[in-house]
């Protein structure tokens, strides 16, 4: 049977699978109370029964896993629930998987409810507590690891919980204005110094407006945000990567995968009860309108001729809401303005914003009389509801074309801290570096795993490549590093190995399941299939590794797949038939010299000292709150940071440009320019990607292999 036969079947199978869900969805919950809680626990636990990758019972293993999870959701910080709370509540530890399949949402209304007293109380807490003067004088400490802390005893046991993490947030914050007090006294000798008793007072009243502000953003939460906590904690014991999503997270998933909005190409933020504009979108509607600033405050908002709606006070996604809207339509914002603190109705027509930094980018750089590309891919993005629209395959494709029109003679690809994306355009990018072959294979549950081909013979790129990851580099670009390295097509290089997730999710919407229900459910984001490489590894918890390491900050942190509580195990399927292109005369010439290079290099020498302190940073979780004792270990602490200060200091003296075809966008805009201005600086500073240009420099095609022709 032919791959393309397989993979029709498979889904096909998976679709039946799921329709019989929502056949008894329809049939059972049609004569059931159509409460909204329990129509999403119902499809909910039936989904993730039939079609998850795990077969998972819910049990009473099950029961308590959900039962920390949602507990440890509410109350990560232990700042609110008491033992004796914990101990109400654990009469249910055992009992919720009985509840879910009864469609019985006891245990959380008991748990809600009282996470709601708790926080009207904590109000009360805090506010009496930076009411006066912390006791600086006293020895004693806070262990900040919560996991380790046990939950108050009492309620006087929880108040002083309070006290010490106030206490450290206003030494902090002390210690801070005492640092930069004495900076500014060195360079002007007149500068008046404000006495401890001063600066503490301050510190306090900073405290007492973050706390304020988040407890502003708390009530703003509805009671779908609190359920979508305890459906995540239920859904997320299947694995990490499943979860639930509210209609509003839904969007912006839809959005971040897409790259596009439809609005006015603004990003806003919450400012105590204002709605402030953060930043504008280059080339959005909003920009080129040149009205709307930066820190202007957006009092009003009214769509065309109809009257503004005030949106001070809203909580921030109901105010975007209102703001964003359909391509082609009017609106009207009352602003504050920044600058004057005049009052401005602003017309804006939306559009469709693309999201420049979300797309493929590149640059060239010359390096002993040769050129070469650096191509940046910050995610495999794509859109699944505009066939039209752009998708991070074509734009690879198109940038690659535009180098090679260049005569560059080597590319450098570009992944860290992609955390992946579409597993089509994975695939698709990887087939322009071979001529065609299995790419990848991904198994559903209880069936034979599906080789999934790069079917087209052509061949985009035929010469060589250097793929840069890091530990953030994660699942479709994992996938596509590792064909590149099964191949022998490219040199992976960067962190000791990438990040570990070789599962797939599918986005399902909850109303497929229950259409009579008007109101939007949302959407389970849910794993339905591992991935393997062709040699047959999975890229779940190993990822891949590097065929050259580099010492990172990240190399000896807890950090990663294998990290994550519930993470699927590392398994493996048969190899795939594929043939290597081993497309390098010298492979093993280049790793062994740049392996030389960086382990004589001072450079990554004191970053992987640097990485081994920070790694003992990260297990140090105790702090004094004496204000001498943590002072003291505060300037123990920048004694030790100063070794490190000039770790990631660099310059390659390369120039890097963009390449022509962007020239006449700059003259149209001019904040395109600068950012790109800022990237090819950081490019030219960046040590490793001056190593990726090494190895790319050294690299010579075999005789025969696919030379690159322009």
């Amino acid at each position: 049977m032919n791959s393309k036969k397989k993979i029709s079947i498979s889904i096909l199978a998976f679709l039946m699978l799921l329709s019989s869900v929502s056949f008894q969805a329809k049939s059972e919950l049609d004569i059931k109370d159509p409460n909204k809680d329990k129509i999403l626990v119902y499809v909910l636990k039936n989904i993730l029964t039939r079609g998850h990758f795990v077969v998972k019972d819910m049990n009473d293993n099950f029961s308590e896993q959900v039962f920390k999870n949602f507990i440890d959701g509410l109350d990560p910080s232990k700042r609110y629930f008491t033992q004796a709370d914990i101990k109400e509540f654990s009469k249910y530890k055992y009992k919720i998987d009985d509840q879910l399949l009864k469609d019985d949402v006891s245990f959380y209304n008991l748990v809600y409810n009282r996470f709601s007293e708790k926080t009207k109380n904590a109000k009360l807490y805090y506010a009496d507590i930076l009411a006066k003067p912390f006791n600086f004088s006293k020895k004693e400490k806070i262990d900040v690891d919560y996991d380790k802390v046990p939950f108050a005893k009492n309620e006087n046991e929880l108040i002083d919980y309070w006290r010490k993490q106030l206490k450290l947030s206003t030494l902090s914050r002390i210690q801070d204005k005492i640092e930069k007090q004495e900076s500014k006294l060195k360079k002007d000798k007149k500068y008046k110094v404000k006495s401890f008793d001063e600066l503490e007072k301050e510190a306090r009243t900073e405290v007492l407006k973050n706390m304020n502000e988040l407890y502003l953003r708390i009530e703003e939460l509805e009671h779908e945000d609190w359920f979508s906590t305890f459906l995540n904690s239920v859904v997320g014991a299947f694995d990490p990567h499943t979860t639930y999503m509210a209609p509003r997270m839904k969007e912006r998933f839809d959005q971040d995968m897409s790259g596009k909005l439809e609005g006015i190409g603004a990003r806003l933020s919450k400012k105590g009860i204002y709605t402030e504009v953060f930043e504008l979108v280059s080339g959005g509607p909003a920009w080129k309108q040149g009205e709307l600033e930066d820190g202007d405050i957006i009092l009003e908002v009214a769509q065309g001729d109809e009257e503004p709606i005030d949106i001070v006070g809203m909580r921030l996604d109901d105010a975007i809401k209102f703001i964003k809207g359909k391509k082609g339509t009017e609106v009207r914002l009352t602003v504050k303005k920044k600058l004057d603190g005049t009052t401005k109705v602003i017309s804006i027509i939306r559009d469709v914003v693309e999201l420049e930094e979300t797309f493929v980018k590149s640059s060239i750089v010359e390096k002993d009389g040769k050129k070469y590309g650096i191509i940046d891919l910050p995610k495999f993005y794509i859109s699944f509801d505009d066939k039209n629209y752009r998708d991070s395959a074509k734009d690879m494709e198109q940038e690659i074309e535009r180098l090679k029109e260049e005569n560059v003679s080597g590319l450098i690809l570009d992944l860290r801290n992609n955390g992946g994306g579409s597993l089509k355009t994975a695939i698709e990018i990887a087939g322009l570096f071979i001529t065609q072959g299995p790419i990848v294979q991904v198994k559903y549950r209880g069936q034979e795993p599906i080789v999934k081909d790069d079917l087209d013979p052509k061949m985009q790129w035929k010469g060589s490549i250097v793929v840069l990851v890091n530990e953030l580099s994660a699942s479709a670009s994992e996938i596509f590093a590792a064909a590149m390295q099964d191949y022998g097509r490219a040199v992976i290089i960067g962190g000791n190995q990438t990040y570990g997730k070789g599962t797939v999710q599918s986005v399902i919407p909850i109303n497929n399941f229950y259409p009579k229900f008007e109101e939007d459910l949302g959407a389970i984001k849910m794993t339905i299939q591992k991935f393997y490489r062709v040699n047959g590894g999975s890229t779940q918890i190993e990822g891949v590794y590097s065929d050259i390491a580099i010492p990172s900050r990240y190399s000896y942190m807890k950090f990663g797949e294998r990290d994550l509580d519930g993470a699927l195990a590392w398994d493996k399927v048969p190899q795939a038939k594929y043939t290597q292109t081993n497309s390098y005369q010298n492979f093993s010439e280049v790793i062994n010299n740049s392996k030389n290079r960086i382990a004589n290099s001072s450079k990554f020498n004191l970053i992987n000292d640097y990485a081994k302190w920070l790694k003992e940073n990260q297990e140090n979780t105790s702090f004094s709150l004496n204000y001498k004792d943590f002072s003291k270990d505060s300037k123990k602490q920048e004694d030790a940071s100063k070794k490190y200060k000039t770790a990631f200091e660099y310059n390659s003296n390369l120039t890097f440009t963009s390449p022509k075809y962007e020239f006449p966008l700059f003259q149209k805009d001019s904040i395109l320019k600068d950012k790109r201005d800022d990237w090819h600086k950081s490019l030219a500073k960046d040590l490793y990607v001056a190593e990726a240009l090494n190895v790319l420099n050294e690299l010579k095609l075999k005789n025969g292999a696919h030379i690159v022709k322009n």
